[in-house]
């Protein structure tokens, strides 16, 4: 059963192997779990699946293959009309009307007659005995009361249906999904490699286990450095104007690589990286940093991530002379060439979605600038970008 279980996730496209196959028989063959289709779900999404972003996937795979739930899109071609199943009222019944009612006969005998409901009703119903509705005692429909019937849509009040037929709602992982913090966590761990470094304030137990043995079992305490991620991160902020659109997300990721990197930098700017940089926007004016300064501070070790929307005037980027807010002697080109020199590992996160990049021109003169490294800030382009600073 197994085997045809697997195929099924491979045919909703989920990237399975044998292994997780293997691991998922050896969980059940220790009977991690036993004789409950809900625990077992969760097993084997733990097992199978690796990735958060297939969890949708997993869950209409799963509910297809044990439960032989219908695809909403057969039960959609029926065209009920959504309104006819919006429960404005529940009626109450009496102990002695629920004994009153009768199942239909069966499952065949109940489904052919849903078919039956759906060819001939023509409007909405609500109280009746026979039709598709809410409340009542139809065997078809929500919020009513029927000892074997259909729920169609509506919460399951007395979990007597013999067959639920609803619209399953799943929160969107798939790639194109708006990132939060624990997702850029998670894809941020990728360029994560752990070093000891600093002082020895951890409990080597290996070394002191040994040590000890050596020492006749006398205890002799062995410490060693805390393990850190020894990647160096610096990141660009594009900030004001049009990026004010993006605040929570910059904050959000500002968050996450906070948490992930110990040896992070940062500062900000105004659409594009000129002689001046700032790490306090309440003091930008007062207490700015000289981009020469950083560059010649951040050896190309580190690795880069630029964050903005690249929506300017191009003038911004090709001319001197050329920014908004002051008189800038060298262009915009120049010192974004002089990043991409220093920082061969880089790359530019944009929030705006990419379908709209080639309708800004200084979107597409920045993504060349970039040497094509651009990315949008969604789930799949920063997994991305994380992928091409790891190279």
């Amino acid at each position: 059963m197994l085997i045809d279980f697997f195929y099924t996730l491979k045919k909703a496209q989920i990237p399975v192997t044998v292994k997780e196959l293997l691991v998922l028989l050896e969980a059940l063959e220790k009977q991690v779990v036993f004789a409950s289709v809900d625990d077992f779900y969760q097993l084997a999404k733990l097992c199978m699946v690796k990735d958060e972003k297939y969890f949708d996937r997993f869950d209409l795979a799963f509910g297809h293959y044990f439960h032989d739930l219908e695809m909403i899109e057969d039960f959609e071609s029926f065209l009920i009309p959504h309104d006819w199943l919006k429960p404005d009222w529940l009626k109450n019944l009496s102990d002695e009307e629920k004994a009153q009612i009768e199942a239909l006969g069966g499952f065949d005998k109940l489904m052919e007659t849903l078919k039956k409901r759906l060819e001939e009703q023509q409007k909405k119903h609500q109280g009746g005995n026979k039709w598709i509705g809410t409340g009542g005692t139809s065997p078809f429909g929500h919020s009513g009361y029927n000892p074997e019937g259909v729920r169609i849509g509506g919460e399951g009040r007395h979990n007597r249906a013999t067959k639920v037929w609803e619209k399953r709602q799943f929160k969107n992982l798939d790639g194109d999904a708006e990132l939060n913090t624990r997702s850029m966590k998670m894809a941020l761990r990728k360029l994560r490699k752990f070093a000891r470094t600093g002082a020895a304030e951890e409990l080597d137990l290996a070394s002191t286990i040994k040590s000890t043995a050596d020492n006749a079992g006398l205890l002799n305490l062995k410490m060693r450095p805390e393990r850190h991620n020894a990647v160096k991160l610096l990141v660009f902020f594009d900030v004001g104007g049009s990026m004010d659109y993006h605040v929570q997300r910059c904050e959000e990721l500002f968050s996450a690589v906070k948490a992930e990197f110990k040896h992070l930098e940062y500062y900000y700017f105004h659409n594009c990286i000129y002689e001046k940089l700032w790490q306090d926007n309440h003091r930008r004016w007062q207490e700015n940093i000289s981009t020469w300064d950083v560059i010649n501070t951040y050896g190309s070790d580190y690795h880069v991530m630029i964050v903005g929307d690249a929506a300017m005037s191009p003038y911004e980027i090709t001319e001197p002379f050329g920014s908004v807010e002051h008189m800038n002697e060298e262009s915009g080109i120049t010192w974004m060439q002089r990043v991409t020199e220093q920082w061969p590992n880089m790359v530019w996160l944009n929030p705006v979605p990419e379908a709209y990049w080639a309708y800004t021109h200084s979107t597409e003169i920045m993504h060349k600038l970039t040497n094509e490294k651009m990315f949008p800030l969604n789930l799949d382009g920063l997994q991305e970008a994380i992928d091409t600073l790891a190279r």
